[in-house]
């Protein structure tokens, strides 16, 4: 079988590799897109059924499409934002080639020079040969588990929130969620909801304001310039993607922290640190996480009321400001007896790794991870990633972002052309 060549190839066919290959076609430079599922795959079909985008419909931004539809703030599922980015490669006529899984990269180590920097191996066997290498596929590839996990009883079910769907999906019986981010908190919000008995094995996380004095966080994250702290965000593993702040339930419609949830009927358990059978040992640290989360929600609204201070901005006073009710919050014990509370099932949201591994060995450190500037730039020439945080921030993984990420990378793209074909040409008068 012969090689195909093309200028550059993007690996991944979500908003961030969709963005991309739209941004080269406005500034006319060939891109093919591989797929392994379909256009979208991720929000289409690796979501839970009641899972919104809380950032609105207004958030989701291509290179030459804004959402254009009645309804900006209105929260998106995961399918009608998997139907926009169908609809945006079809609209432009980009050139995606779905279900065709990527089994290997290789490279030209440091062949700057050359028309052939990368060779991409596709499942059938054929190679595509480019000169720029778009690695699109993310930090949420693949679902991170605890090594814990593997010594727990087989007659439990386990599952991570990657596969979660809906309440009806679980077997009969009590369920313990592990994992306080957006995720567990959200999926223990549903499950409760719907008449199941819940424990919530906690961890550090943020929490947010859904809505204070008059307006949504979203629109006061705009107002005083709050995104910055919203995305940002210590890691304790480099090797996963850092969580942003609980600021809502899974609708949108209400309040969602340690205490709304206790309140409910949530039993909240420490975080799991080992596990025989159906016992699992657990540190004592509940009321702690629920303090400092309450004191990370109390920070951000002292940041608005301040601003609307120092900027003589008019807002009404909150009938009630939001808080983490630690009133209703409670130790519990260090060790959670599976089978003594009829826990049937463990949800494990738990996060993501990213899985690279089909890039030169060369372009990722020991542990897997990227090499990379800016979450950008690669560690070889004509190599870019499409979706990684930069540092601790989250901001170039987010819908919002992927317009100006996407325009970016096209235009490196773009001067590396000029510069290599027009040596006269002047790159600034051109891009």
């Amino acid at each position: 079988m012969g090689n195909e060549y093309i200028e550059t190839v993007i690996i991944g066919a979500g908003q961030q590799g969709c963005g991309v290959a739209g941004a080269l076609q406005d500034i006319g430079h060939d891109a093919i897109v591989f797929e392994k599922g379909e256009v979208g795959q991720r929000w289409a079909h690796e979501r839970w059924d009641s899972l919104l985008v809380g950032s609105g419909n207004r958030s989701i931004r291509l290179p030459g499409w804004d959402y254009d539809g009645d309804d900006p703030f209105a929260l998106p599922s995961g399918p009608q934002v998997a139907c926009h980015l169908r609809r945006y490669v079809q609209d432009r006529d980009l050139t995606v080639r779905e279900h065709t899984p990527v089994q290997a990269v290789e490279s030209r180590f440091g062949a700057s020079d050359e028309d052939t920097r990368f060779s991409t191996r596709l499942h059938d066997g054929e190679t595509v040969e480019s000169r720029n290498l778009v690695a699109a596929v993310g930090g949420y590839a693949q679902p991170r588990k605890p090594i814990l996990s593997c010594d727990i009883d087989s007659a439990i079910h386990q599952t991570h929130s990657a596969d979660y769907r809906n309440p009806g999906s679980l077997p009969d019986g009590a369920v313990l969620v592990v994992g306080t981010g957006i995720s567990g908190q959200q999926i223990a919000d549903e499950l409760i909801d719907a008449g199941r008995r819940i424990f919530l094995s906690v961890g550090r996380h943020r929490a947010w304001p859904r809505h204070y004095r008059g307006r949504t966080i979203h629109e006061w994250m705009h107002v005083f310039s709050l995104y910055d702290d919203f995305v940002n965000a210590g890691a304790d593993d480099s090797s996963r993607l850092p969580g942003l702040p609980v600021c809502g339930n899974r609708l949108g419609t209400a309040e969602l922290n340690l205490g709304t949830l206790a309140e409910k009927g949530v039993v909240l358990v420490g975080s799991a640190r080992g596990a025989r059978a159906t016992v699992l040992t657990l540190e004592d640290n509940v009321v702690d996480i629920a303090e400092a989360s309450a004191l990370s929600l109390r920070e951000v609204i002292n940041k608005i009321d301040a601003g609307l201070r120092d900027r003589g901005f008019v807002a009404p006073e909150a009938a009630t400001t939001p808080v983490v009710n630690l009133d209703a919050i409670t130790g519990f014990d260090t060790r959670l007896d599976l089978a003594h509370h009829d826990i049937s099932t463990i949800v494990w949201c738990t996060g993501f790794r990213p899985d690279y591994q089909i890039l030169p060995t060369y372009a990722l450190d020991e542990n897997g991870v990227p090499l990379q500037q800016g979450g950008i730039l690669g560690a070889l020439p004509g190599l870019y990633y499409a979706g990684l945080p930069d540092g601790n921030s989250l901001a170039r993984t987010g819908l919002a972002a992927v317009a100006d990420n996407s325009r970016y990378i096209a235009s490196q793209i773009h001067i590396d052309h000029v510069m290599r074909t027009m040596p006269s040409a002047s790159v600034i008068a051109t891009v």
